[in-house]
């Protein structure tokens, strides 16, 4: 199975962001985004499997250290078991603090998190009744982003707000994101949510995911980060008609191994492109042995009894 392939063409991509010379054999060959697009994604999504293996760990910045990545100690004592990801994920701040991690052969991919957002924070809730349709905010520029070494951005799609223009903002912002990532070939993930997550006992549905999902892929995604939806059936038919990989997110669980690895397994079985998980991954008392696990059923399709037998 290939992994995603970029959405432009050095046919179709505008003059500014081709650089060529004509060959010896009087051809004219380009190099532009397209090619920067599809280098990054293949550090992230391995060419055999067209899957990948991603760790979360830019949990603070939405609402605060997370358990397992309070101090500066506890990130860096971490992040030396998350070398066998295939990608992870930071905030602008943390670079610095973590930048080792991703330098040299046989690393992860860098992904960013690029957004900022207080939808249903537990701390300073916005909202009198303790939610809201939320804010969103970019944390920095992709031409930074691209300067930094980063592969892929992720970024959060909110739809299905009361307030109309509030979707409409959503998707302007990142249709803009998506086009600034391919001129300047960088890989997009795009997360979609409800807005009404906690009032609608629909926002989870399959019918609501598909759409949100769909409308990702539709604005230039090169992956879909989604949530469980409650059964491998109904996640089946979120990755049916989503035509670029979709990742499955952990969600707030992470404390018993069997449970990430047999829920990878059930998404997996049902269409996912790989996981994105954060807490089940990096609060694991041995994150490296789970990463293994989730590489073996990911990538090599083993059973939850094969993948289980490299945890300790």
């Amino acid at each position: 199975m290939e992994g995603p392939s970029p959405r432009t063409s050095a046919a179709s991509a505008p003059d500014g962001d081709r650089v060529g010379s004509v060959g010896q054999d009087g051809v004219r060959h380009d190099m532009d985004a397209r090619t920067g697009k599809k280098i990054r994604l293949g550090r992230l999504v391995r060419p055999e499997s067209g899957r990948a293996v991603v760790v979360a760990a830019s949990h603070g910045v939405n609402s605060g250290p997370p358990a397992g990545l309070r101090t500066a100690d506890e990130i860096r004592s971490v992040f030396a078991t998350l070398r066998g990801a295939d990608g992870v994920m930071v905030t602008p701040g943390m670079i610095p603090l973590v930048e080792d991690t991703f330098t040299g052969r046989d690393r992860p991919g860098l992904i960013l998190h690029l957004d900022w957002k207080n939808h249903a924070r537990g701390l300073y809730t916005p909202g009198a009744d303790g939610r809201s349709e939320g804010v969103l905010a970019q944390l920095s520029d992709l031409e930074s982003v691209a300067a930094a070494g980063v592969d892929a951005v992720m970024t959060y799609l909110y739809v299905g707000q009361r307030d109309a223009r509030l979707e409409r903002a959503e998707v302007e912002r990142n249709a803009r994101i998506a086009r600034d990532c391919e001129r300047l070939g960088l890989g997009l993930i795009i997360e979609p949510r409800s807005a009404l997550e906690g009032d609608d006992p629909g926002a989870l549905s399959a019918k609501v995911m598909s759409m949100y999902c769909r409308i990702s892929a539709d604005i230039g995604a090169d992956l879909v980060k989604a949530l469980w939806p409650g059964s491998a059936e109904a996640f089946a038919e979120v990755t049916e008609s989503c035509y670029v990989p979709v990742l499955l997110a952990g969600g707030k669980g992470g404390d018993d191994p069997l449970d990430t690895v047999s829920l990878a397994h059930q998404a997996i079985t049902a269409g996912a492109g790989g996981a994105m998980f954060g807490r089940r991954v990096f609060r694991a008392d041995r994150p490296e042995q789970v990463l293994s696990a989730l590489h073996a059923v990911v990538h090599d399709g083993v059973s939850v009894d094969q993948a289980m037998s490299l945890i300790a």
